[in-house]
């Protein structure tokens, strides 16, 4: 990471810029312009190396690389998944049901929390989001609460992996967390925050889910190629083997990776190009930004500052507000970046609680995770407008009772 050295770095413009860059994170973008939060992290990157606050060496020592090798390993793993359709046809399937709209709704919760909590959770979403949309039109269906039940469950159920989302898995690298204990502890919040978003959704939808849709003879299931799902979930489970192995985490996914991009049903540029790479930017935008405010020292002035006022960052009661407030401000991914930044050496089981908290916290509104935004503008797309208010009428209670359980958990443990 970035040295210490207060005395070098032109503090002004770096409170300024990290005030812009994490502004532009709560807003989505700057007024009046269309550079969104990729943008607004690679600019203020860009405006620090340019201003000679950090050189080239700087930033390359900021950028957590073994974390952003592994979310890539990640999207490479389920960009297989959806280069053969493995999620539309998912997504249809659970549209196509002859159940009524209380089995959809479970089915959605279910296969969306345990997909999210093998795969990263934003490409689930991403990849599952219009083909539901599509199938729940088909029957008649308002999709409304199945996609608010979709993203909620998408982050609930990524809680439980430490590969699940991209701050567990930065969590995971900060801390060299093994996977199936990681499991052990965080999974049971997980399980209820999957509960909680399910009872939520369908008590205060409860009028429109209880009308019986028409017959599903008229969705269309989407073939999906057979071989390719299945060399994508041999791929899982040995990877899932492999994290109970001495070998490193970034070492494993990479070398999935690179098994499933030799291939000759599909082309590297299929693969590549459903990649996030948007995201990894923003991650680097990020690391650089947070980086360079940590070296003025300001960040560990206020921590000392908290600190002789009786604050502790590892107690819960500290936790638990900070991650609910940062993740629907800046959302969860900016905030687990700057916590990690100025609160060092957290004890393992401040990085589970950590990694769960700021998980559920982001179903509180839509701006309080990556995979709530990635679902509001799918559904735009496809001409279905889910409102804010309409998101935090459930995502609020299913925030608090998966949160109140989170910490019961932890307190119990």
């Amino acid at each position: 990471m970035i040295s210490h050295v207060a005395s070098t770095a032109p503090t002004t413009l770096v409170i300024t810029v990290f005030s812009a860059v994490y502004l532009g994170m709560a807003l989505g973008r700057w007024p009046g312009l269309k550079i969104d939060r990729t943008g607004i992290a690679i600019f203020g990157a860009i405006v620090l190396y340019a201003s000679s606050v950090v050189t080239g060496a700087e930033i390359v020592a900021a950028i957590d690389w073994p974390t952003l090798f592994v979310l890539f390993g990640l999207m490479i793993l389920s960009s297989q998944f959806a280069a053969c359709g493995f999620y539309d046809w998912c997504s249809a399937r659970i549209a196509a049901t002859r159940a009524g709209p209380m089995v959809i709704l479970g089915l959605t919760v279910a296969v969306a929390g345990t997909l999210s909590a093998v795969l990263a959770n934003d490409v689930v979403v991403f990849a599952m989001t219009p083909m539901l949309i599509k199938g729940l039109a088909a029957r008649g269906l308002d999709p409304r609460p199945y996609l608010i039940a979709l993203a909620g469950s998408a982050n609930a159920g990524s809680a439980a992996t430490v590969i699940g989302n991209p701050q567990n898995i930065l969590i995971g690298q900060v801390g060299s967390l093994d996977f199936w204990q990681f499991a052990r502890v965080c999974g049971p919040p997980a399980v209820f925050g999957l509960a909680a978003v399910f009872a939520v959704v369908w008590f205060l939808w409860r009028r429109r889910l209880a009308v019986r849709p028409p017959d599903a003879g008229a969705i269309t299931i989407p073939p999906f190629d057979r071989f390719g799902v299945g060399k994508a979930a041999v791929a899982t489970a040995v990877l899932l083997a492999m994290f109970a192995t001495p070998v490193s985490h970034v070492t494993s996914v990479l070398m999935i990776a690179a098994v499933l991009l030799f291939s000759r049903r599909l082309a590297t540029r299929e693969i590549l190009t459903l990649v996030d790479w948007h995201l990894l930017a923003l991650f680097a935008g990020l690391f650089v930004v947070t980086a360079t405010l940590t070296k003025t020292g300001l960040p560990a002035d206020m921590l000392a500052v908290a600190r002789s006022a009786g604050i502790d960052f590892t107690d819960l009661a500290a936790l638990l507000p900070l991650t609910l407030a940062g993740s629907n401000s800046i959302g969860n991914v900016p905030t687990v970046i700057l916590l990690l930044a100025v609160l060092k050496d957290l004890p393992t089981e401040s990085l589970y609680q950590l990694a769960v908290l700021s998980t559920l916290a982001g179903n509180l509104f839509i701006v309080g995770s990556l995979a709530n935004i990635i679902v509001v503008e799918r559904a735009q797309q496809a001409g279905v407008r889910l409102g804010f208010v309409e998101h935090a009428r459930c995502g609020i209670p299913m925030t608090l009772l998966s949160m109140l359980f989170a910490v019961a958990w932890f307190v119990g443990r």
